[in-house]
């Protein structure tokens, strides 16, 4: 269902990716203006950020790169860049957690989001994250967003500043993600110039760009076939 917020301002986090772009869109069409920031975290697919820039440019949405490449030094992931192959199947610190999964990022991604959300005097904030494919990570999950919200809105006493964070996808397959960009009319440009793939490869499929082989590709691979056998 589409809301509007069509006098307000709103902060999407992107990546460069298939959901982040979509929610890009999305906020488009139901905010007056949108701005946009992304993390630099020493990811091994850190092409995703000149994505991400250049989706930004070509929207003409204003766009914040931020970084926290200390990440890498703190906690545990096969997503850093020199770490193991994505595609190990178990994180080093729990067997029953995905090699890819980063711990805190989504907490720090929107803890920061959130000040500069306040800084450029925005209260919404959108992300991409979705627990129908879900992916392992209990950072994509609706109850961790919604305690999320409630912390940042305790940690700060600003007037006018309550955090509101949008979940567009939270509830649609990446099948049904990918209808809602037919929907907005941004299909094509999903396929074509957005950059999902951990191991950055811009090899183009049917999907888009991507190995093929990593989690990330197969879900969105997996993801456009049922699309378009549901819905073309």
């Amino acid at each position: 269902m589409i809301q509007s917020f069509s006098h307000e301002a709103a902060l999407v986090l992107t990546s460069g990716g298939q959901d982040s772009t979509t929610c890009l869109f999305w906020a488009l069409k139901n905010f007056a203006s949108v701005q946009a920031i992304s993390f630099f975290y020493s990811q091994k697919h850190a092409i995703e950020v000149e994505t991400a820039r250049e989706i930004c440019d070509e929207l003409k949405i204003p766009f914040k790169l931020v970084d926290i490449s200390f990440m890498k030094d703190l906690v545990v992931s096969n997503l850093f860049q020199g770490t193991a192959d994505v595609n190990q199947g178990s994180h080093p610190q729990d067997d029953k957690v995905p090699s890819t999964f980063v711990p805190y990022r989504n907490l720090l991604f929107l803890t920061l989001a959130s000040g500069w959300a306040g800084t450029i005097n925005t209260r919404h904030l959108v992300t991409g994250v979705c627990e129908t494919d879900y992916s392992g990570y209990a950072d994509c999950r609706d109850v961790f967003i919604k305690s999320a919200q409630s912390t940042l809105n305790l940690a700060s006493d600003f007037k006018n500043s309550r955090v509101v964070i949008h979940t567009p996808l939270m509830w649609l397959t990446k099948a049904e993600e990918f209808r809602m960009a037919q929907e907005l009319g941004c299909l094509d440009f999903i396929i074509q110039r957005t950059l999902t793939c951990y191991n950055g490869d811009k090899t183009m499929n049917d999907y888009g760009f991507g190995c093929g082989q990593c989690p990330a590709c197969k879900l969105r691979a997996k993801g456009y076939q049922e699309f378009r056998e549901r819905y073309l």
